[in-house]
Order: C-alpha cells, then sequence, then structure tokens
C-alpha cells in the first residue's frame, strides 16, 4: 500500500538571523570619487612628475573595480605654454594665468606633464557626471566634490579647457542641488514601499503561524517569504528589528504547532501499526484453512477493517501490509488450485451429460413404447445424478434439455390416461343404463293407454342415449 508524502517536523522552517541590510551605510563607499572623499588642494610650484592615480580599492567583493576613463584633452599648446626659462602659462578667456614652472625636460614632456594634470580633473569631473545622470549615491556629495573642484580650477596646476571644465562642474553643482529633492522624495518612497511590503509579510506569516494546517505548502511559503525578507532594503534597523520579531515569532508558533500535529499523528499511527499486526496474526492463522466460503468472507472482513484501520508509520505500512497480503494470497491460491481442479471435473462432467442426453435424446420415444420410455427414462435419470455436477455456464442448457424429455413422457402418459380414463367411461355407462330404464318406463306406460306420458319418456330417453354417445365418443377421441 502507498503512503502518501507528508512533511516531518525535521522539515521546520530555518531559525536564520534576520537580514542585516539597515546596518548598511547609506551610500557604497565603492563609489565615492577621489574629490569626494580628498578634495584637490593645489600646491605652490611645480610638482615633479603625474599625480598618482587613486588607491587600488580593497579586496575583490568588497568593492566593484574603478572603470577606466579616457579622457579627450585635445592639444595642449592650445591652452597653455612654456617659456624658454621654464615658465608655465594657462590661457584663459581672461587671458593668460602663471600656473608653475617646469625644469625636469623638454617643453614637449612639460606640456604633456600638465595636460594629464588636466586630465585627471577632466577624469573627476566625468565621473560626477556619470553619478549623477545615474542617480547613483548621494546627490548632495556629489554636489560638495565638485565644489571642490571648482575651488580648486583657479589654482590647478594644469593645461587644458579650464573654462569648459569649469562651466561642466557649475552644471553638476546646479543639477544635483535641483536633484537631490527628487532622489530624497525616491528614496522615502522606496522607504515607505520595503516597509509596507515588510509589514504585509510580518502579517502573511503572523496569520500561517497562527491558523494554517497545510504544513508542507505553509512551510515553503514561510521558506519563500524569508527569501524575499532578505531581498528588501531601506528599512530602518529598530523597525527592521520589530518586523523580524513578529516574523520570528510567527515562525516557531507555526512550527510548534507542526510539530505537536506530527507527534500526535505519531501516536495515531503507532496505535494503527499494533491493529493492523492484529490483523496479520488472524490473517496467517486463516491461511491454511480450507473452510473457502467462511474464509473468504472473513477475509473480506478483516480487509474492511485493515482499510478502516488508517496508515502507520511511514517506513512499517508497506511492510505490514506486504505481510498481510501474503498470509490472503496462501488462502486464495490454494482455493484457486481447488477450484481449478473442481472446474476441470466439472468440464468433464458437463461434456458426459451432453453424451447422455444425445443418447436419451436419439432412443426414448414415448409415443412408440410408453412403458419402454419410462424405463429408459428411469435410467437415464440415476446415470444423470451419478454424473455430478456440471459448470455454471452449462447447467442451465443442459437440466433444460432433461427436463423436455422428461415432459414428453409426462405428455404421453397422460395422453394414455386419458384414453381409458375409467370415470369417464362410468358416466358413459351410467348414462346408458338411465336411457334404458326411460324406454322401459314409456312402453309401460304406452301399454297402459298412457300415450303422453308415454312420449314424454321417450323423449328423455332418447336425451340420456345422445349424452351417452358424447360420453363414450370423448374417451375415443384421446
Amino acid at each position: 500500500m502507498s503512503t502518501p508524502n507528508e512533511p516531518t517536523p525535521a522539515e521546520s522552517v530555518p531559525a536564520e538571523s534576520p537580514p542585516a541590510e539597515s546596518a548598511l551605510p547609506e551610500s557604497n563607499p565603492a563609489e565615492s570619487s577621489p574629490a569626494e572623499s580628498s578634495p584637490v588642494t593645489p600646491k605652490p610650484g611645480p610638482r615633479p612628475g603625474p599625480r598618482p592615480g587613486p588607491r587600488p580599492g580593497p579586496a575583490a567583493g568588497h568593492r566593484p573595480p574603478v572603470a577606466v576613463h579616457h579622457v579627450d584633452v585635445g592639444d595642449p599648446e592650445a591652452f597653455g605654454r612654456i617659456d624658454d626659462d621654464g615658465t608655465v602659462w594657462l590661457s584663459t578667456p581672461e587671458g593668460e594665468r602663471q600656473i608653475g614652472s617646469w625644469q625636469a625636460g623638454t617643453r614637449e614632456e612639460g606640456l604633456a606633464h600638465f595636460s594629464r594634470k588636466f586630465a585627471d580633473l577632466a577624469t573627476e569631473t566625468e565621473i560626477l557626471e556619470e553619478r549623477l545622470d545615474a542617480r547613483s549615491g548621494d546627490p548632495r556629495k556629489t554636489r560638495t566634490a565638485a565644489e571642490h573642484l571648482l575651488e580648486s580650477l583657479p589654482t590647478a596646476q594644469a593645461i587644458g579647457d579650464i573654462a569648459g571644465l569649469t562651466a561642466r562642474l557649475q552644471q553638476i553643482v546646479d543639477r544635483a542641488g535641483e536633484l537631490s529633492g527628487t532622489v530624497k522624495a525616491e528614496r522615502e518612497a522606496a522607504k515607505a514601499a520595503a516597509l509596507a511590503r515588510k509589514e504585509e509579510l510580518a502579517a502573511e506569516a503572523e496569520q500561517i503561524g497562527a491558523e494554517s494546517t497545510h504544513w508542507k505548502n505553509s512551510g515553503d511559503r514561510l521558506r519563500a517569504i524569508l527569501e524575499e525578507w532578505k531581498t528588501i532594503k531601506g528599512v530602518d534597523r529598530k523597525t527592521d528589528d520589530a518586523l523580524w520579531k513578529r516574523y520570528s515569532r510567527a515562525r516557531d508558533a507555526f512550527n510548534r504547532r507542526r510539530g505537536a500535529h506530527f507527534a500526535e499523528l505519531d501516536r495515531e499511527r503507532a496505535g494503527v501499526k499494533h491493529r493492523k499486526e492484529e490483523l496479520i496474526a488472524e490473517a496467517e492463522a486463516l491461511s491454511s484453512s480450507t473452510d473457502w466460503a467462511a474464509t473468504s468472507a472473513r477475509y473480506r472482513d478483516l480487509m474492511a477493517q485493515w482499510k478502516a484501520a488508517g496508515r502507520a508509520p511511514r517506513d512499517a505500512d508497506d511492510a505490514l501490509w506486504a505481510r498481510f497480503k501474503a498470509a490472503q494470497d496462501v488462502f486464495f491460491g490454494a482455493r484457486n488450485a481447488v477450484n481449478a481442479e473442481r472446474d476441470a471435473e466439472f468440464t468433464q462432467n458437463g461434456q458426459a451429460k451432453k453424451a447422455l442426453l444425445d443418447e436419451a435424446e436419439k432412443t426414448i420415444d414415448p409415443a412408440r413404447d410408453l412403458e419402454g420410455a419410462r424405463r429408459a427414462f428411469r435410467s437415464f435419470r440415476d446415470r444423470w445424478e451419478e454424473i455430478g455436477k456440471v459448470p455454471r455456464d452449462q447447467m442451465q442448457a443442459l437440466e433444460g434439455r432433461a427436463r423436455a424429455l422428461e415432459k414428453r413422457i409426462r405428455d404421453a402418459e397422460d395422453a394414455a390416461w386419458s384414453r381409458t380414463d375409467p370415470e369417464a367411461l362410468a358416466r358413459a355407462a351410467q348414462f346408458t343404463e338411465r336411457a334404458a330404464k326411460l324406454t322401459e318406463q314409456a312402453e309401460k306406460a304406452a301399454a297402459a293407454g298412457k300415450d303422453a306420458e308415454a312420449a314424454t319418456l321417450r323423449e328423455q330417453a332418447d336425451q340420456w342415449n345422445e349424452w351417452a354417445a358424447a360420453a363414450t365418443s370423448a374417451v375415443a377421441d384421446r
């Protein structure tokens, strides 16, 4: 017998710690640009060589790699020059401005060096623009970084389109100011949505924990709630902890109720196991019985009790059923073997009775020899009974033919009896005797001169003679 797949207490929803998303900082530190973390502070005088790039971030998995930006700063000679004495000049719409001195190499190398300085500033500006376009990080921090860069430009030792860079940074400052309110509203809305969703999940978990008895489906749903819970960010720590406690208490309540249910189920199944073992003992005791009808009925009763008993523990129920069925199979196998032997005997009996009928129907003829037919039929009936039983499906046809043969003899006997019926013959004789007496009386009346009385008596005599003739004719016609 199959056993339904039911969850066990070991499938309880795992007791995991609440996700710590609310402990994260408001923004990802990996997203901060050099301008945000360390504003550019210009120093007087030339610097020997290019400014180093950003330091490598933390180990992989803690901070995403910084994208490499290749900024086209154009021809440095279009934005500045270096005198023969090494003085470095920056060209601006307001005129030239001395920004430093170059003594470390050729004029071309100096222009390249100060152009790279400008490229660094342009790269930082481009990163801030991209961050603002993507709305990543806090717009207020982006604005602060842009303002720091703006403040550094008048004293920056760099050759490039400083005026264009100033306009771009000013646009970042303006856009960040406008966007900060929008981003704040969006974040508040996202926070409210996250809070509402977690409240919904907590309420659903509480309903499951208090009411549900669909143990497997509800357990799966509590696990699904937990997985979704981990993905919801933005709820403050205090509120998140309170909501987590609601979920955790609901899950614990569900697990306790489910554990109690299966504990009770185990007790019930232990009782079912004991009851089925009793039924098996009786079934095994009956397996050698040869009282086919009574034992078959008892096995049917045991099967009904087995079904009504319910299910034993999963690991035992199939084995118990195998024992119970094996006991039945022993009995019914023996009964079937006997029935098969009996059926073979009945088949032979049927063939014998058919042959006997064929012979009797040809040889017994009551119309020709009623007494011989009687003797032959008595012999036929004795041999018929000696042969014994026939298959059930042949019984009606064979018995019908035997009864038909017997009816032919009985009909012949009735006909013979009618032809020699003593009562009918006695009635005919009485009628004749009565007619004779009436005729005698008529003659005496005529002799006495009573002609009228004689005529009446003769009429009566004639009537009785007619009746006597009719009675005699009826017997002869039978």
